[in-house]
């Protein structure tokens, strides 16, 4: 039996569609990272999709339609991300995450909740003024790690 990517576990694109459109619904009602996302492009909850999609093992499409980590890291530059405003971001992904009915069973969750604290730490970091992070690297490929899906 072949072990599934994270990416399909969680049941595919349409699956990050629907959870980063959850997301960004509550985003933007939310007064302390609201702000940050105010003059948000439209389609930037797909892009986010897209991303999570990519690094969860599924198409490369962020890599060649949006122009990969170079893209996303030019988003986050110079917006002094704050600890409180990142911890709320994974907050209230992680509730979207429920919303929507990603997998709940606990190789999941925490494959996904590590991705996604690495990930918001690297953008918090990426994004105070002086930073000097790499311009170019690749997407992250996130794994099962010590935990793959149990699988009777």
């Amino acid at each position: 039996m072949t072990e599934p990517t994270i990416y399909e576990w969680a049941g595919g694109t349409e699956a990050f569609e629907r959870l980063t459109e959850v997301f960004y619904r509550s985003v933007l009602k939310d007064d302390l990272i609201g702000p940050l996302f105010a003059h948000m492009d439209p389609d930037h909850p797909q892009h986010v999709a897209m991303w999570l999609s990519e690094v969860f093992g599924g198409p490369d499409r962020y890599t060649h339609e949006r122009g990969g980590y170079a893209n996303m890291l030019r988003h986050h530059l110079d917006k002094a991300i704050t600890e409180p405003q990142r911890r709320r971001w994974v907050s209230l992904l992680m509730d979207a995450a429920d919303e929507v009915g990603l997998p709940d069973d606990p190789e999941f969750r925490a494959a996904f909740a590590g991705y996604i604290e690495w990930g918001t730490r690297l953008a918090r970091s990426n994004s105070q003024p002086g930073a000097t992070p790499p311009l170019e690297a690749p997407v992250p490929h996130w794994g099962w790690g010590v935990a793959p899906p149990y699988q009777p």
